[in-house]
């Protein structure tokens, strides 16, 4: 691939399928032909228009969960199951998934089928059988079967990618602990009961591919589709990938043998639009039907007209600052400490958030089930921090604080949190990170003090605590070791007591929260800019649209 953008295009029918979007950003042209004009209108009806930040970088969640390709994944492909969904107590309208503990339903969940239609935990907790559906084809017409399942937990342990924490956190050692048991039977077997194996079904990071098509593509060169897969589809999902112009658009487009309620939505054009400002300008002139992330205080300029509508719900979200503790000053707790009781959140989250966040209190997102804010000490006290820095023996410091350049929300709470600092004796260079190589500063955890925004997509306090704390983790930026942690982190997650894996994870809460490898700041809520008569909207712990979802009323 050459060039500023990677043009793919995807057979000579979805080429005369497509139409480019207008210049303007309305929905996609069809040939003027006498007499169709009510066919036109209809089209546009069942176009959905999103302005984005970026078009999907690339396909593969082993590889790339960039905001455009996350936004791809509910759409291309299935999973195994589902949370059910409940309308959301503070958002009239809107559906969200309830992960709540279910003590009068099996396993304590609200979970729907969805490729698997039925399945079983054994006793002891160690091995789920699942009965797959029948009759599903994916998007290259291939049927369905439990091999598909097995060749997608496979590839997870050979590529070595993100999946090889999805398998990690459930205790799977070997591909061997996948078992086809039938053409519509397939078993996970583990050493030791996991609370996870259910839940890990509906992570948006566990799509099933077909293993049919991948294999045709990839050959033995390329025997897990790596090449395929980055730029196209094998799935059976509701959409197909119609065309990716990267930098531009990508189309999607409904399938008509797909297994479950066909989507309203027949096509969605998302149309890369880096500016807030111009996805701003764009909803609000009506050219688009969605506006992705924009600032808050343009939603509170829409809030305004009767044209469009805001929706905001508590989400997964949560920013914080990475105190890396293998580099000074954070290699000190009171240090760390100190940095937590300086940071303005209630100024943060009036002047930069426009009351879209919530002050964070705990070391995992507030909506999930055990998470305990009760350990929160860390109130604006710029005196108790000077007297934690002196604890430390360090009245004078002075540190870096790196931040994306590409969240326009990061740099004005930058510039509070070096104000606020400076009040007790630390001295901080703010350094403008281009978006491009923030997130590679943020792997290589080599920076003192940066910025994170991410959330953890299975609603589960061990999950949560193991993908950001445990020491072994890939995501544990803030480079934080401590054994005893490590400890009940596992063994929460070796128990399917509710009470137990409570006790166990409060005592790491209470941990984390004291020795404050983060400097906590907020909850961002989950935002969504749309037409007003557009409907349908469902927030997801994974934070990304389902096209499926939305219809016009």
């Amino acid at each position: 691939m050459s060039g500023k953008f990677t043009r793919i295009q995807l057979g000579p029918t979805r080429r005369q399928f497509l139409q480019t979007t207008a210049a303007a950003g309305g929905a996609a042209m069809v040939p003027s032909l006498g007499g169709m004009g009510q066919a036109r209108a209809q089209g546009a009806a069942n176009t959905l228009v999103i302005a984005a930040p970026a078009t999907p970088q690339g396909l593969d969640i082993e590889f790339d969960v960039s905001l455009g390709s996350i936004d791809s994944l509910g759409a291309l492909y299935e999973y195994m199951l589902a949370y059910d969904k409940i309308e959301d107590p503070n958002a009239p309208g809107v559906l969200r998934e309830d992960t709540s503990v279910h003590t009068d339903k099996p396993n304590n969940l609200a979970l729907r089928g969805r490729l698997a239609e039925k399945w079983e935990m054994a006793p002891d907790g160690r091995k789920a059988t699942f009965k797959l559906r029948e009759g599903v084809v994916s998007n290259w017409g291939n049927r369905f079967t439990s091999k598909d399942v097995k060749w997608t937990w496979d590839r997870k342990f050979n590529l070595k990618g993100q999946g090889l924490f999805q398998t990690a956190v459930l205790g799977l050692k070997s591909p061997d602990q996948i078992k086809v048991e039938g053409d519509y039977v397939v078993s996970f077997n583990l050493d030791q009961p996991n609370p996870l194996l259910l839940k890990q079904q509906c992570n948006l990071a566990n799509p099933i591919y077909d293993a049919t098509k991948c294999a045709q593509v990839g050959g033995t060169d390329d025997p897990w589709a790596v090449n395929f897969l980055k730029n196209d589809s094998a799935g059976f999902g509701p959409y197909r990938l119609s065309q990716l112009v990267r930098g531009q658009q990508a189309v999607f487009e409904a399938r008509d043998d797909y297994w479950d309620e066909k989507p309203f939505m027949k096509r969605v054009i998302m149309r890369e639009v880096p500016q807030s400002s111009s996805r701003f300008s764009l909803l609000q002139g009506g050219a688009v039907d969605i506006a992705q992330f924009l600032q808050p205080r343009e939603l509170e300029a829409l809030k305004k007209q009767q044209n469009v509508a805001v929706d905001a719900v508590d989400s997964s979200y949560m920013i914080w600052l990475e105190l890396n503790a293998k580099i000074a000053p954070f290699d000190n707790v009171d240090v760390r400490r100190a940095v937590n009781l300086a940071i303005p959140r209630d100024e943060i989250i009036r002047t930069i958030y426009y009351g879209y966040a919530d002050q964070q209190k705990a070391p995992m997102p507030y909506i999930y089930p055990m998470a305990d804010e009760s350990f929160f000490t860390y109130g604006y006290d710029l005196a108790k921090a000077k007297q934690m820095l002196e604890k430390a023996g360090a009245s004078k410091l002075s540190t870096t604080l790196s931040y994306n350049a590409g969240d326009p929300t990061q740099e004005p709470i930058a510039l509070l949190i070096q104000t606020s600092l400076r009040q007790i004796g630390i001295d901080v260079t703010l350094e403008k990170l281009p978006a491009g190589v923030f997130y590679e500063n943020v792997t290589k955890r080599a920076k003192p003090m940066i910025f994170y925004l991410d959330s953890p997509w299975t609603p589960d306090p061990g999950y949560s605590t193991y993908l950001y704390f445990n020491s072994e983790s890939y995501v544990n930026y803030s480079n934080y070791n401590n054994p005893e942690v490590d400890q009940l982190i596992k063994d929460g997650l070796a128990t399917l007591d509710d009470n137990v894996r409570k006790e166990k994870y409060t005592a790491v809460q209470k941990t984390l929260m004291d020795e404050a490898p983060w400097g906590f700041i907020a909850y961002p809520q989950y935002t969504l800019a749309r037409k007003a008569g557009l409907k349908g909207f469902t927030y997801y712990t994974s934070n990304n649209l389902r096209f499926q979802d939305f219809s016009r009323g």
